[in-house]
């Protein structure tokens, strides 16, 4: 049976205090309160910079057993050296405490730039040395640079596989070799809705469905309607149901936070695609 894993891209915003989380909540408690009203997160936090080896841990205790954690990977790959270093940044970002997450890691998330343009050979030594399981992004872990020696995790528990997703921010790559890039890979390509701003390539690639949503008419502002639910959840029922695999496990995370939209969008999503509850069902407010 499928797996499908709805909830949001990152938990840390001051708007929802208040309106999603209850007034009063220490900031500390905010991931257990909203691990508990949705069934995965996207961490973001890794994005911006390498996270510690303590945080994961702290997430991982956080989190219920049946919990799924995306995680968004270094935009200094992806944005600043734009995969043309892939060595060090890709050990120190392995290195970081990712593998902590043990049986709650899922997907990584690997965002590209609007500015950056498709290019096969690049994205074809990139998609190459990307670990395919945990063992192996262990070995890639120990080849970190000096200076994170003593911030380092190297080890994997258990050898689990690993999925990746690419999502793209550019027209160049709507074409067919890129689709094709991805599925001789087994990688998946992103369906972003971003109000237009983007492009939305509805194309599947590899063994996992991801879906963002980043607002549909304005980004990460606009929630989605009881009519942009429903066209979702009848895309993601057919998307689920694999030709050539039993089924596919789909992942949607919500990004449209600005107006404290993301999390009750979320959980109505979830509440249609599967049998999820809601610990502390929370009603939206206006914001």
């Amino acid at each position: 049976m499928a797996d499908t894993r709805i909830g949001i891209s990152g938990w840390t915003y001051a708007g929802w205090r208040g309106t999603f989380y209850p007034p009063g909540l220490p900031h500390r408690k905010e991931l257990e309160f909203a691990s508990r009203e949705v069934n995965s997160i996207e961490i973001n936090g890794s994005f911006y910079s390498l996270q510690r080896p303590s945080s994961y841990k702290a997430w991982y205790a956080a989190t219920p057993e049946d919990f799924i954690f995306s995680v968004k990977a270094s935009r200094y790959i992806t944005h600043l050296t734009r995969l043309t270093d892939l060595g060090e940044p890709l050990s120190n970002f392995f290195a970081s405490g990712v593998l902590l997450l043990r049986e709650k890691l899922g997907p990584f998330l690997w965002q590209f730039p609007p500015s950056m343009k498709y290019d096969r050979d690049r994205f074809s030594r990139f998609l190459d040395v990307l670990p395919r399981d945990t063992r192996a992004a262990a070995k890639m872990a120990r080849r970190h640079s000096p200076w994170m020696k003593e911030r380092a995790h190297v080890r994997a528990e258990e050898d689990r596989p690993l999925r990746h997703a690419i999502e793209i921010r550019n027209e160049r790559f709507r074409t067919g070799d890129f689709i094709e890039l991805l599925k001789n890979q087994d990688i998946s390509l992103v369906i972003a809705d971003s109000a237009g701003k983007w492009p939305q390539i509805e194309e599947i690639t590899g063994p996992i469905v991801y879906i963002r949503l980043h607002g549909a008419e304005e980004l990460y502002a606009s929630g989605y309607d009881s009519a942009s639910l429903d066209r979702w959840e009848e895309k993601i029922r057919n998307w689920r149901r694999a030709r050539s695999r039993a089924t596919r496990d789909v992942f949607v995370y919500f990004d449209n936070d600005a107006k404290v939209r993301a999390p009750f969008d979320a959980i109505s999503l979830l509440k249609r695609l599967t049998k999820f509850h809601p610990l502390h069902p929370v009603e939206l407010k206006a914001a």
